[in-house]
């Protein structure tokens, strides 16, 4: 072959390698079509990369993490990493992935891409853009996620909450609910070497994600509980958070910029609302009967009874307070001897014509949701607390897309996060699950 038909040769794959680069970046989306909710949404995360030298676009590299991380397995950067790598060329076509104009195939990113891209990411973006696709599913945009058929009958967590649902029914006229609390990444660091943490919004109901926001460190929740709160559909909803966000600060965001409801518990950080609200509430029960309900339940080898009673206050003791309650907890052993007591104050906007006794002692058990179907799946299903990357937003976009992961699947009715992704094995099952 000549010289000038060799340079030829190398002049027309070189086009061919612009003309690729071109496509990508006119179409970022690639080839996943507007089907797919979920590359629509990770597609607007915006990418601070510089553009010169670039080869993989930031929608390729965060579709495939977060479909890698819906699997059982990937919990790490090398893990989603590795699971990418089996992607077909077909998917890979589809997303609009780099094409090697040498070999005629289209690449995955390397380790190394998934960890810098990773590192740099627009955090916040990455959490509205993920926390959003659930979102689009609850509202009817977006199609529900389908999980294959586990084969055999309904495994056990998912037969204890049909069974449930009959044994222990919700009361009626239940508002919109979420639970807040702050979580932090034990195995993750920051620069100036704190840990990372998060604070999210769970819904009671359904126990999807709403919402996460970074924040300096666990004391630091209040500053951020505003900025996470201001990002939800609030209006009408009643928010459950734990006793560091009794605060009158983010009472009135709630009630009159959110137009929304709280349920706080007071403890020693509100010592005169505190006192107040235990000598409204003081008494023998036989005294409360008219405004007091009481729970019992059973399991795990023991038994529990949650008794409420409440009483109409106002504004003279919290900013939008309507009731103020006491709860009290016994739990014993099944031979019927109670071990432990416990008693709780805590104050709510809600009147006594939205929420009766029944609705708060519903509302305060179900803030534990936060630590039940979140932390604790998050650190033993996909334990992020045993993870320690740290560079940059990598903790964090991790933390999203185990969020993201925990919606889908609950947004696809399996209770049991852990039995789900052990279902999906083949690859193309998984991108099917996202429209891909």
């Amino acid at each position: 072959m000549s010289p000038s038909s060799s340079l030829s040769a190398v002049l027309g794959q070189l086009a061919d390698l612009a003309r690729e680069d071109a496509l990508v970046e006119s179409d970022p989306v690639g080839r996943a079509g507007p089907s797919s909710s979920l590359v629509t949404r990770l597609s607007r995360v915006v990418d601070r990369r510089k553009r010169r030298g670039l080869r993989h676009e930031l929608v390729v590299v965060l579709v495939l993490a977060a479909c890698a991380t819906l699997v059982v397995g990937n919990d790490s950067l090398t893990a989603i990493w590795q699971w990418s790598t089996g992607t077909s060329q077909e998917v890979l076509a589809r997303l609009g992935a780099r094409r090697n104009p040498w070999r005629g195939r289209y690449v995955v990113p390397s380790e190394r891409t998934f960890r810098r891209v990773l590192g740099g990411l627009d955090g916040d973006g990455l959490d509205r853009e993920t926390c959003g696709f659930a979102t689009d599913v609850v509202r009817g945009r977006a199609p529900v996620p389908v999980l294959p058929d586990p084969a055999g009958p309904p495994e056990r967590e998912q037969r204890r909450v049909a069974q449930r649902a009959v044994s222990h029914p919700a009361p009626q006229g239940l508002l919109p609910a979420a639970a807040v609390d702050g979580k932090a990444l034990r195995g993750a660091r920051t620069g100036g070497g704190g840990q990372v943490c998060v604070l999210g919004a769970i819904s009671h109901d359904n126990g999807v994600v709403l919402g996460q926001r970074q924040i300096p460190d666990k004391k630091g929740e209040a500053s951020k509980v505003g900025e996470l709160l201001a990002g939800l559909d609030a209006a009408g909803m009643v928010f459950t958070l734990d006793a560091l966000h009794t605060t009158r600060t983010t009472a009135r965001l709630i009630t009159d910029d959110l137009h929304a409801h709280y349920l706080l518990i007071l403890k020693g950080n509100q010592p005169l609302a505190l006192e107040a609200a235990g000598a409204v509430l003081a008494g023998p029960d036989a005294d409360w009967m008219a405004t007091s309900a009481v729970e019992s339940d059973r399991g795990h080898g023991r038994v529990e009874r949650r008794r409420i009673r409440a009483a109409a206050v106002d504004d003279a003791l919290f900013p939008g307070a309507r009731q103020a309650f006491r709860l009290r907890r016994d739990v014993g052993g099944l031979d019927g001897i109670w071990d432990t007591k416990e008693i709780i104050h805590g104050i709510t906007s809600l009147p006594a014509d939205l929420a009766g006794p029944a609705h708060l002692n519903h509302y305060q058990r179900q803030h534990w949701t936060v630590e039940n179907r979140l932390h604790w799946t998050r650190d033993v299903t996909f334990g992020e607390d045993k993870s320690q990357v740290r560079t940059g937003t990598a903790p964090r976009a991790l933390a999203c897309f185990r969020n993201l992961a925990i919606n889908t699947i609950r947004l696809a009715g399996r209770a049991n996060t852990a039995h789900a992704r052990r279902d999906l094995h083949n690859h193309d099952n998984v991108f099917a699950v996202f429209g891909i």
